[in-house]
């Protein structure tokens, strides 16, 4: 539901204006099994890529297909971590990834976690990207699995886009699935929320967070039902489609900052995101879905 600004800093109006923006929550009428999307199915994938962090308990992530990013001063209304490659904030436990979210005086700063991301690694226009994770709940706690574009570095955020896969805040709150991309005032998005059937709180389990990325459409799944679909036709004639070029993968937890707000006592610590599997396909009828990056 925010602009997630990781590598520059918006301004605090554009990122109040933002934080005010209603994201509509999808009725069950409009939920959708991936099999009854026309032309999809299971097997209209093909698997191109993935981690399945069966590592040594203890053991840091492969870095072949990961880096860390290490820092503070992340932006979005003055987040609070401190991102580390410590093995307290991420590794490999049970065939789960964990990264946990510590509160501890570090470097000056109140909180600990940490993000992992696949630029320059692996990088792919288009395809399926999903991940099997379980997260954690409290005020101020953020999990998410978001794609950024690779272009990044030379266009800057919002131009390159983003994905942002899921999204969660607070405890009972649903999770958000968002593009996002430029326009003349700064960021653009357009999102939906999702809430498990019958109030099941996302904690209580692991869930399967996928979207479905193709020339012109980006669609968004939880537990592989269709929750919301963003098309090029539904922007506006100022914002601009940019999910036509490769993007890498993100996974973090972050703690504070405008959306979710700030921890308070009822916030519990560690909190740990196990993150059991990350799988990229590529559509079978087209070439053009085909890694454009990959690690030897």
């Amino acid at each position: 539901m925010r602009a997630r600004v990781h590598y520059s800093l918006v301004s605090a109006a554009l990122l109040l204006a933002f934080v005010a923006a209603i994201f509509a929550t999808v009725p069950a009428a409009a939920q959708t099994p991936m099999a009854a999307v026309p032309g999809q199915s299971s097997s209209d994938w093909t698997l191109v890529w993935q981690d399945e962090f069966n590592g040594a308990d203890g053991s840091v992530v492969d870095s072949n297909k990961w880096n860390y990013d290490v820092g503070g001063a992340w932006g979005n209304g003055a987040e609070l971590e401190y991102y580390t490659n410590r093995l307290t904030n991420s590794s490999i436990q049970s065939g789960n990834l964990q990264i946990t979210a510590l509160r501890e005086n570090y470097l000056g700063n109140l909180y600990t976690s940490a993000r992992i991301q696949t630029k320059r690694k692996f990088t792919q226009l288009y395809g399926r990207y999903e991940a099997r994770i379980k997260i954690p709940a409290g005020k101020g706690v953020w999990p998410a699995f978001w794609m950024i574009g690779d272009n990044i570095d030379t266009v800057g955020w919002p131009a390159c886009g983003e994905i942002d896969i899921m999204e969660h805040i607070n405890h009972d709150a649903p999770i958000v699935g968002t593009v996002h991309m430029p326009s003349p005032a700064g960021d653009a998005s357009i999102g939906a929320n999702y809430f498990l059937p019958g109030g099941i709180d996302y904690s209580a389990d692991f869930h399967l967070f996928a979207v479905e990325w193709e020339q012109d459409v980006v669609r968004f799944y939880v537990d592989d039902m269709l929750y919301q679909t963003v098309t090029r036709a539904d922007l506006l004639p100022n914002q601009r489609w940019v999910f036509d070029h490769p993007y890498f993968i993100a996974l973090n937890v972050a703690v504070g900052g405008a959306w979710p707000g700030y921890p308070d006592n009822t916030s519990v610590f560690p909190a740990t995101m196990l993150v059991d599997y990350v799988r990229v396909y590529a559509h079978i009828n087209s070439a053009s879905y085909l890694p454009t990056s990959l690690a030897n």
